[in-house]
């Protein structure tokens, strides 16, 4: 059996018999993405890039709203600027990819690839930044990064992955926090609005945050197979970078001083991400925000009207093009049953279908992909329509993955209960923590759960958690409640 045979996906695994192998044949299905010759790096083809080149489109615009500026650095990194941070540098030293060669002579000193770039660009901060006038500087960069991946899986995990990483530099300790703050804002609001996933903004706990930052803040979505999905982060680094790479500003009292930095960054797991949340076994199902194709046209060409139905697709598809709606019209010489499955499968909003017995009636049928619902309406009604009918499919994906969150968020008020639950049930466990991290280790040895934040929003978390503050290990007061649950 040839290779191409061998690979191609037939049927789509149903959620419920492998969810892992459920994953893997949408996306190949869809030609989402492929394997490449690579260990653990993907091949991101021209649909799964389409709705990663969505995804950058709404953060880019986001990100220059907030006064920052695009730019670009180096892929390689000097050994001797990465071990400049101790902290930094142990928690990427096992995922780092190093360069010693370059064609047939031994370098003289060794390079990184990119695990992520704050030793190479807090070495340009030291150099451009001078005087507090200077400040802040707010740079964002969409690169690519290498992290050598033991297990791998497309989109969520990989050797090699896209991403956009914002690095700031402030006068104060107030001014970073502010910037963490807003730019985790702009992450909530991007996932929530555009990819319509509900998520818990929070806190992580030290041993889950960023190496070398002072606080690590995250947005937590949870996937359907109750796992959650950490689906951006952004870290105050304080001044420990600033203090390693000697960046220093002139204030205006005349003292020297160093500045106070942040990092935040979202990748294209945000993808694995918006499958998970949002498809079934039929296969990808797409926001429309997101979706490269918001509308498909499936004409029902008989033979003796396939001249005047086709002239009439492209004329609907025409207009439709004029009202800035993504549309595709399938003039394959496919059935429509094909087609149908097909355009499902690749997770399309809408299909209208039109024949000769709907251009007798002056109407089309449209079918949602999101609830299988039919519509008809007249022609000149279209436009009309699909203005409303987009955005009400957008926010009735989002209300139903908030529904799911909503019915998989569960209390527990000791290990044992926990432990059902995460076993069993799977999904947010909301309950009270200390603070102390070998009360967070008992979850992560006993059932591999870890606290994925420290939900902002306590008053809303209480409503979540027992009655009576104790921590869920040690049984000592509490004043936080933390999320745990299984992760990607």
């Amino acid at each position: 059996m040839s290779n191409k045979n061998k690979d191609f996906v037939k049927e789509i695994t149903s959620r419920e018999e492998d969810a892992s192998q459920w994953y893997v044949d949408v996306i190949r299905k869809a030609e989402m993405v492929d394997y490449s010759p690579v260990r653990g790096c993907m091949v991101i083809r021209p649909y799964g890039y389409a709705i990663w080149e969505a995804m950058k489109d709404g953060l880019d615009r986001r990100i220059k709203e907030t006064g920052h500026k695009n730019a670009y650095f180096p892929l390689f990194i000097p050994e001797s600027l990465l071990k400049k941070e101790a902290d930094h540098v142990e928690g990427f030293a096992p995922e780092v990819a190093w360069v010693t060669h370059g064609g047939n002579e031994e370098l003289t000193e060794r390079l990184v690839v990119r695990p992520t770039s704050e030793a190479i660009i807090c070495s340009m901060y030291s150099k451009w930044i001078q005087s507090y006038r200077d400040l802040p500087v707010l740079i964002n960069q969409w690169a690519n990064v290498v992290r050598w991946e033991k297990v791998t899986r497309p989109f969520l995990r990989t050797t090699e992955f896209l991403w956009q990483e914002g690095h700031t530099a402030h006068r104060t300790n107030e001014e970073a926090q502010e910037e963490v703050m807003k730019m985790l804002e702009v992450y909530r609001d991007f996932v929530e609005n555009d990819m319509a996933i509900p998520v818990i903004p929070g806190r992580k706990s030290d041993r889950e945050k960023f190496a070398g930052a002072a606080s690590t803040y995250s947005i937590e979505a949870l996937m359907q197979d109750g796992k959650a999905l950490q689906a951006g982060t952004s870290h105050n680094l304080a001044q420990h970078f600033a203090k390693v790479f000697d960046i220093t500003y002139l204030d205006e009292d005349s003292q020297l001083k160093h500045v106070h930095q942040t990092s935040w960054g979202v990748s294209t797991r945000l993808i694995g991400g918006l499958i998970m949340v949002h498809s079934d076994d039929r296969g990808l199902k797409l926001p429309p925000k997101l979706a490269p194709i918001q509308l498909v046209i499936v004409p029902i060409t008989p033979k003796k009207a396939r001249e005047m139905v086709l002239d009439k697709a492209h004329e609907l598809k025409a207009m439709l093009h004029d009202a800035g709606i993504r549309v595709h019209l399938d003039d394959r010489d496919q059935s429509p049953g094909f087609k149908y499955n097909d355009w499902e499968m690749r997770g399309v909003p809408l299909r209208l279908e039109v024949g000769p017995r709907d251009i007798e009636k002056d109407q089309v049928v449209l079918v949602r992909r999101d609830s299988g619902e039919k519509i008809f309406v007249a022609m000149d009604q279209l436009q009309e329509t699909l203005k409303e009918l987009l955005p009400q499919i957008q926010q009735e994906m989002y209300t139903a993955a908030k529904k799911f969150m909503d019915d998989n968020s569960f209390t527990a008020a000791s290990m044992d209960e926990m432990e059902k639950i995460i076993t069993e049930k799977r999904g947010f466990v909301y309950t009270w923590w200390c603070g102390h991290e070998e009360c967070e280790l008992e979850a992560k040895e006993r059932m591999s759960a870890t606290i994925r934040n420290i939900p902002l929003d306590q008053e809303a978390a209480k409503q979540m958690a027992p009655k009576e503050a104790k921590c869920i290990h040690c049984g000592k007061p509490a004043k936080e409640v933390a999320i745990f649950a299984r992760a990607y």
